[in-house]
C-alpha cells in the first residue's frame, strides 16, 4: 500500500521580488566583469587596451558592492528576509566578489611575478577564501541564535574584501593608464601580499562591523556622521584614491584599531546602540 502514495515534496520557498531583484543585479554585473575581463585578455597582458577593460571591470565590481549593500537592507526593511535570499546572495557572491576580483588581480598585475604561476596560486587562494567564508557565513546564520548573539562579522566579509582589492587595482591602473607610470615589481609584490592577506581575513576569527542596525531611523553619533560624509566627499574630490583607502581603513580597522578601543569608542564610530551586545571573542 505504502508503495501506491504519490510521492511528496518539499514547499517551495517564498521569493521576495525587490531583494531578490537587487541581488539579481549583483549577479548580472559580477557577470558582466568577468566578460569585460576575458575581452581584456585577448587583447595581451600589460597593454593599455586590456587595462581599460580591467578598468571597465572594476566599475562593474564597484556596482555589484552598490547591489549588495542594498539587497539585505531592502529586505530587513520589507521583512522578507529568509534562507533563500541569504543562499542566492550567496552565489551572486561567489561570481561577482570571488571569481570576477581572482581573474582581475591575475591577469592585470599579478601575471609577471618572477615566480611561474604564483599569481595563479593567489588568485586561487582568494577564490576558496571567499566560497569558504560565504558556506561559514551561511552556516552560522542558519544556527539557532544565542543570547546576546552580535549581530558582527566574525572574518572580513566577502564584498569588503573584493572592494579592498578591486579599490587598490583600480588605484594602479588609473596610475598607469591616465598618469602614464608603469607598474612597478614593487607594486606587483606589494598587491600579491595584500590579497594573500586579505584572503587569510576572511577565513580569520577578526571580528568586523557589520553595520545591520545602522538606518534611518537611529540617530547616529557625531563622529559617524562627520565619517559618512567626510568619505562622500573623499569620493566625489578624489574617485581614484579614495575607494582604496575607505576600504583599507575598514580592513585595518577590524585587524589592528577596533580591539584596543573601548567599548564607548566602538559605538561612536560603529553608530552602535548603547545595548548592543559585546561581540564574541576569537
Amino acid at each position: 500500500m505504502a508503495n501506491n502514495q504519490m510521492p511528496v515534496y518539499p514547499d517551495e520557498p517564498k521569493i521576495p521580488i525587490l531583494p531578490n531583484m537587487l541581488t539579481a543585479g549583483n549577479l548580472l554585473c559580477g557577470f558582466f566583469a568577468i566578460l569585460t575581463i576575458f575581452k581584456g585578455m585577448k587583447l595581451g597582458d600589460g597593454t593599455p587596451e586590456a587595462f581599460d577593460c580591467y578598468q571597465q571591470a572594476t566599475y562593474f565590481i564597484f556596482a555589484a558592492c552598490i547591489f549588495d549593500l542594498l539587497d539585505g537592507r531592502v529586505a530587513r526593511m520589507c521583512k522578507s528576509d529568509g534562507p533563500f535570499g541569504r543562499e542566492f546572495d550567496s552565489i551572486a557572491d561567489v561570481v561577482s566578489f570571488g571569481i570576477a576580483p581572482a581573474m582581475l588581480l591575475a591577469r592585470a598585475v599579478l601575471f609577471k611575478l618572477p615566480v611561474p604561476y604564483l599569481g595563479d596560486a593567489i588568485a586561487v587562494l582568494y577564490l576558496l577564501c571567499a566560497a569558504l567564508r560565504l558556506a561559514r557565513f551561511n552556516c552560522m546564520a542558519a544556527a539557532p541564535k544565542k543570547e546576546n548573539q552580535s549581530m558582527d562579522f566574525v572574518g572580513l566579509p566577502v564584498p569588503m574584501a573584493a572592494g579592498a582589492v578591486v579599490s587598490t587595482m583600480y588605484l594602479v591602473i588609473d596610475l598607469t593608464c591616465n598618469r602614464n607610470l608603469e607598474i612597478a615589481f614593487i607594486w606587483q609584490v606589494t598587491m600579491a601580499v595584500c590579497m594573500t592577506v586579505v584572503s587569510l581575513l576572511m577565513m580569520s576569527r577578526v571580528i568586523y562591523p557589520s553595520f545591520k542596525h545602522v538606518n534611518f531611523e537611529k540617530r547616529g553619533t557625531i563622529m559617524a556622521m562627520l565619517m559618512a560624509i567626510l568619505s562622500v566627499v573623499a569620493l566625489i574630490v578624489f574617485p581614484w584614491i579614495a575607494p582604496a583607502v575607505i576600504f583599507l581603513f575598514y580592513l585595518m580597522y577590524g585587524l589592528i584599531v577596533r580591539p584596543f578601543l573601548t567599548r564607548r569608542m566602538r559605538r561612536a564610530i560603529e553608530a552602535a546602540e548603547d545595548d548592543q551586545p559585546s561581540p564574541p571573542q576569537s
